[in-house]
C-alpha cells in the first residue's frame, strides 16, 4: 500500500507542475486558454495571478516529490510528513474548488483524486 500511496503521490506531483506549466509560463497561450476557457484579455488581466498560483502548484509537487526520495531513502517519518503534507494541499485545495465553484466540478476531480488516493494508500501503508 505504501508504495501505491508513494506512487500515486508521484502522479500527483506530476500533475502539479503540469498545472506550473500552464498556470505560470503558458498562461496567454491559446491553448491554455482554451483549457481554463479564458479570453486574451482575460488571460493577460490574471496574468500576474496565475503566475504566482502557478508556483503554489509547483511547490507542492516538490513536497511530495521530496517526500517520495526521503521516504524511500530511509528517512520515513520526515519523508511520509512531506508526502502527506503535499499531497493533502493538493487535495484540500481541489476540495476548496469543489466547494467554492461546483461550475468548476471537473478541474476539481482532475486535480484532487488522485492525491487524495494517495493520502488513503500511503496512510494505510504506514498504519500497517
Amino acid at each position: 500500500m505504501v508504495t501505491a500511496g508513494l506512487a500515486l503521490a508521484i502522479i500527483a506531483a506530476l500533475l502539479h507542475v503540469y498545472i506550473f506549466y500552464m498556470e505560470s509560463l503558458a498562461w496567454t497561450s491559446p491553448k491554455v486558454r482554451h483549457t481554463f476557457g479564458s479570453s486574451e484579455e482575460e488571460a493577460q488581466a490574471t496574468k500576474e495571478m496565475a503566475f504566482n498560483q502557478g508556483f503554489y502548484n509547483l511547490f507542492l509537487a516538490v513536497l511530495a516529490l521530496l517526500g517520495t526520495i526521503m521516504y524511500l531513502v530511509g528517512a520515513e517519518a520526515a519523508g511520509a510528513a512531506l508526502v502527506l503534507a503535499g499531497v493533502g494541499s493538493m487535495g484540500a485545495a481541489a476540495l476548496v474548488l469543489l466547494l467554492s465553484s461546483p461550475d468548476k466540478r471537473s478541474a476539481a476531480l482532475k486535480q484532487g483524486v488522485v492525491p487524495i488516493l494517495a493520502i488513503v494508500f500511503f496512510t494505510i501503508g504506514i498504519a500497517a
